[in-house]
């Protein structure tokens, strides 16, 4: 064991499958989702979140008053991942690194708008756009500048204030948040951090933009790798949050880790006709490969449905000719944007530290022999973005 080894001594997950540890393995052992709402925002299916008591983790009724949806969700996964660290007195000096998208839209605001716009012809909207949101919009709404208020709520509300950073970039954000937060643990700059993302999937304005966009399975639910008839993401409502430490300070104050957070790596195509993302995706993987020992490999995807990322990931681990047992979260607890890589290495970490593995649901998810020991995470984006982490089991002999 290094010393500057990182472990992942606790997880804040929140997602349709309830929060914590245990409601999360059980979700894991299932073979269907936990919840899915396919009437609320039909024809799109989502997968709800869990009624929250929110008093459990952001005591104040006013601070939970002023945070939006997705911010009050971050901010009580986040106290739960402290607590299941047992880091309440660690909070002064522990890193904060959030990945967020932007505030939540004005949805009637938006309706009028696009009621107005769909009988005029294409110059007459422009005009008319501009208009309108000149008159409507409230004049303190900058939506990007209220995604660091999740990393504001969570050092007010649960005092977390060392270093603090907030990306934006949707599934990318998530790793490179991640990414970052390891990487300052391993050089030495902080000894503790907390990080993740949070992403409230029950919202019109997510919707439209992912429908748009083209990211959105319209028909009803169904597993993430049989989703040919209408290929597309089911969006999840998701919180993750990730307490990193050095081996050696988690074993300094007698924390045990779930699991040993090894090289992560990310990177970046265009998803074109001329850059399909092939070649980041296989640059990614060769520099991880070696890390891995021989054998099955166990993978917990984060793939989408989205048919083209979604295919493209299979065949790029198929091209390391090697049994692979694949399996797509995102069948289980939908697609959580921000919020997918780190609830993604929380769920491989509970899978290490049980010393299990996720049911199959489909018949394209290989079985897999025995407990794993090693688990490549997966972060093919449902639009740009990729990203791999591999995490390994901890020997009893080198806890705390």
């Amino acid at each position: 064991m290094a010393d500057n080894d990182i472990w992942i001594t606790g997880v804040g997950l929140v997602s349709c499958a309830g929060e914590g540890r245990e409601a999360h393995l059980a979700a894991l052992a299932a073979t269907a989702p936990a919840a899915t709402d396919g009437d609320s925002f039909a024809p799109f299916p989502v997968h709800p979140g869990p009624a929250l008591e929110l008093d459990r983790q952001i005591a104040k009724k006013g601070d939970q008053r002023q945070m939006e949806p997705w911010q009050r969700l971050g901010t009580y996964a986040a106290g739960l991942a402290i607590d299941d660290a047992g880091a309440r007195g660690l909070v002064s000096t522990m890193d904060l690194i959030v990945a967020a998208g932007g505030g939540e839209r004005d949805v009637p605001l938006d309706d009028s708008i696009l009621t107005a716009l769909a009988p005029l012809p294409p110059a007459e909207a422009a005009v008319k756009l501009n208009a309108m949101l000149a008159g409507g919009l409230r004049p303190t709404l900058f939506l990007a500048q209220l995604s660091n208020l999740l990393a504001g709520n969570i050092s007010i509300v649960h005092g977390v204030t060392g270093a603090s950073r907030t990306f934006m970039g949707e599934e990318e954000s998530g790793a490179d948040a991640v990414r970052i937060a390891a990487a300052r643990l391993a050089d030495g700059s902080s000894p503790i951090a907390l990080v993740g993302g949070a992403f409230a999937a029950q919202r019109w304005d997510m919707v439209l933009l992912y429908h748009a966009g083209g990211l959105l399975r319209r028909a009803a639910y169904a597993p993430v790798l049989s989703r040919e008839d209408a290929p597309g993401a089911i969006m999840g409502t998701q919180a993750a949050f990730l307490v990193l430490e050095t081996a050696a300070h988690a074993k300094a104050r007698g924390a045990k880790g779930l699991a040993k957070l090894g090289a992560i790596v990310t990177a970046q195509a265009r998803r074109t006709e001329e850059d399909s993302g092939r070649e980041a995706m296989a640059q990614a993987l060769t520099r991880l490969m070696p890390r891995l020992p021989e054998g099955p490999l166990p993978v917990i995807s984060g793939c989408t449905g989205v048919a083209a990322p979604t295919v493209l990931e299979r065949e790029v681990l198929g091209g390391l000719y090697r049994p692979i047992a694949l399996r797509a979260t995102g069948s289980r607890i939908g697609w959580g944007v921000e919020a997918t890589f780190p609830a993604n290495v929380a769920l491989a970490a509970l899978c290490l530290s049980a010393g299990s593995f996720p049911a199959p649901m489909e018949a394209l998810e290989a079985p897999l022999d025995g407990a794993p020991r090693d688990i490549l995470v997966t972060g093919f984006a449902a639009w740009r973005g990729e990203a791999l982490a591999h995490l390994s089991a901890i020997p009893a002999g080198e806890q705390a």
